[in-house]
């Protein structure tokens, strides 16, 4: 019989906030992958978990995934854990867990910390909706089609950035989405010096040109504001179907159309036209 996968996500910052059943789940597999060894086993020894520890992370992911599938379907259980925050979300854990689905093993998650979601929670923007974007490409041209494709978007965008990638995202983001645009930018989440500024993207810039950005940040974004409906009253409408009319249009066809187009009451703009042809 199969093994089990669990994802068990780990604090992004404050120790704390491990759950107990994420450290027992810890404590009862049979070995943890993680993204960095050196990084984990200082969680570990914290917690005095002492397992078996191999290496799962972006550039080994195709060869390890498949040699801790073998131990999956041969019994064993693992724990997958990143250096913060939730497997799988934005991380080559994804692979990992489609491996393990096209293979009939059983994936687990274990919630806790996702830096996103926290961000998105304190940003004071619309949570409703939203849109996870991770981190942007350095390559000009893939960040630029990126954020082309956003400029339409309504629901709140959630970004992550390193401190010394983050004016240039600023600038990218402003010269975007315009100066106007509200964002937040949430600092060293759950840690001492945790921060979070509520801002437009054209003071953001403005601040971090005289001030040095320390540690990882989220950007929680703004989404695109629905286009104002121009607003017509039945005079605008009366005009439309006259025009209409004398293009060639029935009367109710064009009272018809006319009432579509401008959002007015077909009945009160039918009365309205026969109102007007009256006088």
């Amino acid at each position: 019989m199969s093994g089990t996968l669990y994802l068990v996500a780990t604090p992004i910052g404050n120790l704390g906030d491990f759950s107990p059943r994420a450290l027992a789940t810890l404590q009862q597999v049979d070995f943890i992958a993680a993204e960095d060894t050196r990084v984990s086993v200082k969680l570990l020894n914290h917690f005095g978990v002492k397992k078996p520890m191999v290496s799962y992370h972006e550039h080994n992911h195709i060869s390890a995934g498949q040699t801790i599938l073998n131990r999956l379907v041969g019994g064993e259980s693992c724990a997958l854990i990143t250096d913060a925050g939730t497997p799988a979300i934005s991380d080559p854990g994804e692979d990992l867990v489609r491996l393990c689905a096209a293979s009939g093993v059983s994936v687990l998650s274990i919630p806790g910390c996702c830096a996103a979601v926290s961000a998105l929670a304190v940003s004071g923007l619309p949570t409703g909706r939203f849109t996870f974007e991770g981190f942007l490409t350095t390559n000009k041209k893939s960040r630029r089609e990126h954020l082309q494709s956003l400029l339409n978007e309504r629901r709140t965008m959630v970004f992550h950035e390193a401190p010394h990638k983050l004016c240039t995202t600023l600038t990218d983001l402003c010269e975007a989405f315009g100066p106007d645009r509200n964002i937040a930018l949430c600092r060293e989440l759950t840690k001492l010096h945790e921060e979070t500024m509520r801002t437009t993207l054209g003071e953001a810039v403005r601040f971090y040109q005289d001030h040095a950005p320390k540690g990882e940040y989220v950007l929680v974004l703004a989404g695109a504001e629905l286009a104002q409906q121009p607003q017509f009253t039945l005079s605008d409408g009366v005009e439309r179907v006259m025009g209409l009319k004398a293009q060639g249009a029935r009367m109710k066809d064009a009272v018809r159309q006319a009432a579509e187009e401008m959002e007015l009451s077909r009945n009160e703009l039918y009365q309205a036209v026969l109102e007007r042809e009256g006088s």
